[in-house]
């Protein structure tokens, strides 16, 4: 049987709260329950119909680098995709926390998409696909197009979640 959708993605972070919080403001996932690990984490869940994909959050000392240190950024993943819907609702959702984003449309293609990093540095794209969007045509700012292979992530962007 072929692969047909995201399963997991496991992220090491020495932010596990900062991550969570990130995930439940900006994606509206829920906490998920998780099996008692030896290490601490938490697992978040896309909210979906059908239940939707988890992804694995761990920190301590399993989310320690050859080096010795939590890695930050996407290391050898370049981005994580996921399918969405509102583009509109969620490019206004990352101005009102004031998470830079980049976007762009799919050429020969009905997507729309849009990139923003998490706490850790990851970068995530979210596809929109226009027969589910509300809207009949999207317009991409082209001062705000992402370029392949650049990055913007500011680690002072996301302090706000680090506060409770």
């Amino acid at each position: 049987m072929p692969a047909t959708s995201l399963f997991h993605i496991a992220i090491k972070t020495g932010k596990p709260e900062a991550t969570k919080r990130f995930y439940e403001q900006v994606f509206a996932m829920s906490e998920s329950p998780r099996p008692l690990f030896e290490f601490p984490g938490y697992w978040m869940q896309l909210n979906t119909p059908h239940g939707g994909s988890i992804f694995h959050i761990y920190t301590g000392q399993a989310a320690l680098g050859t080096d010795g240190r939590v890695p930050t950024g996407s290391g050898a993943i370049d981005h994580i995709a996921l399918s969405a819907h509102g583009f509109s609702a969620t490019r206004e959702r990352c101005r009102a926390l004031r998470i830079p984003y980049r976007e762009r449309s799919v050429p020969g293609f009905p997507l729309w998409q849009l990139f923003c990093y998490d706490p850790n540095g990851i970068q995530f794209e979210l596809n929109f696909h226009s027969a589910y969007e509300d809207l009949g045509e999207v317009t991409v700012d082209p001062d705000n197009w992402v370029k392949a292979g650049s990055e913007w992530f500011d680690p002072e962007v996301y302090r706000q979640f680090e506060m409770a």
